[in-house]
């Protein structure tokens, strides 16, 4: 009898930061990984498979209340469980 836990599927939109509507915790229980146009990226903060595309923070700039400054890129988007 072994008890390993299924993984949770990943949803279409997921998001890193607890604050959004698009956090689901369950998720990042297990290690994610992300490919953006066939390459995989590390600083990803948030994605959309359907919409294609990720955010990923611009640089060290900041915002005035301290969050990083987001871009939006656009391509093809595909997430995974390491």
């Amino acid at each position: 009898m072994s008890d390993t836990p299924s993984k949770p599927p990943l949803p279409d939109r997921l998001s890193i930061d607890p604050r959004s509507p698009h956090h689901v915790a369950a998720v990042f229980e297990h290690e994610v990984g992300i490919r953006f146009n066939g390459a995989e990226r590390a600083d990803v903060e948030e994605y959309c498979i359907s919409e294609g595309w990720v955010r990923v923070p611009h640089g060290r700039t900041v915002d005035r209340k301290g969050n990083p400054v987001m871009l939006k890129l656009k391509g093809r988007v595909e997430a995974f469980y390491r």
